[in-house]
């Protein structure tokens, strides 16, 4: 594999907690439930709860004879997760709260099937509100069996308390340097930070060759945001595009007037512009002035621009047309083609929940818990379920998204490249719909140390081990 010569950035706020800031705008306005709440039965998730199948994946959930209290969570007729996210958090109300609304339809699916091997799911539902994550990780350490299909933006606080009670957990998304390299914590699509999938960006050359001309990244005064600029732009000199400086930096608080930057970005030679930052009134002025200005820039952009955000915005303006971004997870147009979403789309609809793509990343990540749950029978103890989460090398959530390796937590070596008009997404590369675009050359190596991250020979962070 090819070796980035610099290091990678910290999460925080760069992909992941950019990527939860931008899906929360387009998430529900209902009510949220009180942290830590039980929620074993949920709502009816209509027809497809009778399915045996999600997607390609066999259902894991069904009538069984499992007995036993086998470890803290699990008794002869239960199995008690947690689950939840930041929707109490006051600056953002409703924060990721697709993501437990979607463990919480998933419960409702598995149950209605019959539980895992006939013990009932129990899920308790926390709301972390984005700084309350290390209570609700103590919380949680004294009920629940794991964690499931959670994203908690602060979990680096929280870690300590999470192995410390070896508490494991099969993770909706993770965002701390620590977390993302803790034991015991498994993703569906994992992160990690000394390996970093390049797909998207060179499958985003594939469509727009011109990027290869000349890309710039647009800066920004959140350290976090500009740590992850420097990341994309070594990436991008790695895949042999030559990357231009125009010195464009916005600030996090907004600017006054955006067209003094669109014309230096018109100026600087470049053919084409990344941004990291998620799709906000920040990024819209900036691309409105650009479209003033008449700038000719092919745009690509992180997925969290694919959103119901996004697409109303565009409508409007135009400004983003012809924008394109590089997916893991198969988009909700390609439901026709891809059976796993629309198996997602048609539980989300029954239970009366948002999908998104943070949703997604919880969906697959219960699949991924409950697939190995079923595995470990009557033996359902935490030494089981580590151990048969360390033995999946291959998985896609029935389709959902591209495969990764989560026992060995690797990123995806695949993409997707969808583009904007208008208020549409479409795929466009592969030309195939539905197909991915793979290559274990994609996967690049990085450096955990910019991160302040230390792993042993396991790739595992030490700064919580006993």
């Amino acid at each position: 594999m090819r070796t980035l010569r610099s290091v990678r950035s910290a999460r925080v706020g760069a992909v992941a907690l950019t990527l939860a800031l931008a899906a929360s705008a387009c998430g529900s306005d209902r009510d949220s439930d009180d942290a830590g709440q039980a929620s074993g039965d949920g709502a009816s998730t209509s027809a497809a709860a009778s399915a045996t199948t999600f997607g390609d994946l066999e259902s894991p959930c069904g009538d069984g004879d499992a007995s036993g209290a086998t470890d803290q969570g699990v008794t002869d007729e239960t199995i008690t997760i947690g689950y939840g996210d930041d929707r109490g958090f006051a600056s953002a109300p409703g924060l990721n709260e697709e993501m437990g609304d979607a463990v919480k339809a998933m419960i409702a699916w598995c149950n209605e099937q019959g539980g895992i091997n006939g013990r009932e799911v129990v899920g308790n539902q926390y709301d972390a509100a984005m700084t309350n994550a290390a209570a609700v990780m103590q919380k949680s350490c004294k009920q629940d069996f794991m964690l499931v299909g959670q994203g908690f933006a602060y979990d680096e606080a929280a870690e300590q308390f999470r192995v410390g009670c070896d508490l494991p957990t099969v993770a909706g998304f993770v965002i701390g340097p620590n977390s993302s390299m803790g034991p015991d914590k498994f993703e569906s699509v994992p992160l990690p930070l000394d390996y970093y999938n390049a797909a998207n960006l060179a499958s985003g050359m594939e469509v727009h060759p011109e990027i290869e001309e000349g890309v710039t990244a647009l800066g920004s005064t959140s350290p976090a945001i500009a740590q992850g600029v420097e990341k994309v732009k070594e990436v991008y000199g790695e895949l042999g595009a030559n990357v231009e400086e125009c010195g464009v930096t916005l600030s996090q608080e907004g600017e006054a007037n955006y067209v003094p930057f669109a014309e230096k970005l018109k100026d600087c030679g470049a053919s084409a512009l990344w941004i990291t930052n998620s799709p906000s009134p920040i990024a819209f002025g900036l691309l409105e002035a650009l479209q003033r200005v008449d700038a000719d820039l092919t745009y690509v952009f992180e997925s969290t621009w694919y959103n119901d955000v996004t697409r109303d915005w565009n409508a409007q303006s135009g400004a983003a047309d012809g924008m394109v971004s590089g997916m893991v997870f198969q988009p909700f147009e390609n439901a026709d083609v891809v059976p796993a979403v629309q198996d997602y789309l048609d539980i989300l609809e029954g239970a009366g929940a948002d999908p998104g793509l943070l949703s997604m990343q919880a969906v697959s990540a219960f699949l991924l818990w409950a697939d190995v749950a079923q595995d470990c029978g009557s033996d359902l103890t935490r030494e089981c379920m580590v151990a048969g989460l360390s033995d999946v090398h291959e998985w896609s959530g029935g389709g959902l998204h591209a495969p990764s390796d989560p026992g060995a937590n690797m990123p995806p070596e695949c993409a997707l490249v969808v583009e904007l008009q208008g208020d549409a997404f479409e795929q466009v590369f592969p030309a195939e719909k539905g197909e991915f675009s793979c290559d274990e050359a994609y996967v690049v190596e990085t450096d955990p140390a910019a991160s302040g991250v230390t792993l042993n020979e396991d790739r595992i962070s030490t700064a919580f081990l006993k």
